[in-house]
């Protein structure tokens, strides 16, 4: 591992106990993730959803694997620290996802203890994270628990438990996606010794998270998805005769990828 790796997954873990939540944008690709830079974030993620909806892909059936491997290496030379979310870990067995993320040029790695839209078995997915974190212990592994995602056993009792194993199998962060209100949120951060990851909503502005002790808020595939609205809105001005709206810059966007290409 290089010095420049280590000292970026240093600082992404410090990101967890700043002053405000980190609040992570997930990238789809090369060029969202350099606009999201350029844009100032300290840290970018990547989303399954976008990166395998951007292939033509279904998500959480494994089938993203090569693309996010292939989009993880290319955000290696990013001037900020990457974090890379790998579904299941795209295999049952702890040591392959072991060997998959000590592959992977980046801080933080994010895992699901789902796998085709199904809980698995807590002491499974506690294997993986500590296989992970055995094999690459300064990676960052937020363990997503997908009971309130799924609506399957989503109540704070079997999340909390859930959680609990992951972090004493290593985890550095939990990660709980999914519409929870405010105290059930506060009873997680409250519960859990580590970092807790929420989406961001509608119904929790940025602030009142903060409150509630959350440490990090994720964009999820929210950013892909208003992209595509917005790239369908545009065309259909322009179709309907209304003039053409102000957008980044043809060169800019150009020189951004030039630069992350060129030597260094």
């Amino acid at each position: 591992m290089t010095a420049d790796l280590e000292g970026r997954r240093a600082a992404f873990a410090a990101l967890h106990r700043g002053p405000v939540p980190l609040l992570l944008p997930n990238a789809w690709d090369v060029a969202s993730a350099l606009a999201l830079v350029a844009d100032g974030h300290p840290a970018v993620g990547t989303t399954s959803l976008g990166v395998a909806a951007a292939a033509g892909l279904p998500d959480a059936t494994r089938a993203g694997r090569a693309r996010t491997v292939e989009l993880a290496a290319r955000l290696a030379d990013l001037p900020v620290a990457v974090t890379v979310d790998l579904e299941d870990g795209f295999s049952d067995d702890p040591a392959e996802v072991a060997e998959l993320v000590g592959q992977l040029p980046v801080a933080g790695v994010n895992l699901e203890d789902s796998t085709a839209g199904r809980l698995v078995d807590p002491a499974r997915h506690a294997a993986r994270v500590a296989a992970v974190k055995q094999a690459c212990p300064t990676v960052f592994l937020n363990a997503r628990v997908d009971t309130w995602w799924l609506g399957e056993q989503a109540g704070l009792t079997a999340t909390v438990a859930r959680a609990e194993r992951y972090v004493a199998a290593g985890a550095d962060g939990v990660f709980v996606p999914g519409r929870l209100t405010a105290a059930e949120i506060g009873t997680l951060t409250r519960e859990l010794p580590v970092p807790v990851n929420v989406l961001a909503t509608a119904d929790h502005p940025l602030p009142r998270l903060a409150d509630l002790g959350v440490r990090r808020v994720s964009t999820g595939s929210l950013l892909f998805r208003a992209s595509l609205d917005a790239a369908v809105a545009v065309a259909r001005a322009l179709r309907d005769g209304q003039p053409a709206p102000p957008a980044t810059s043809y060169a800019e966007v150009d020189a951004r990828s030039a630069a992350l290409d060129g030597p260094g």
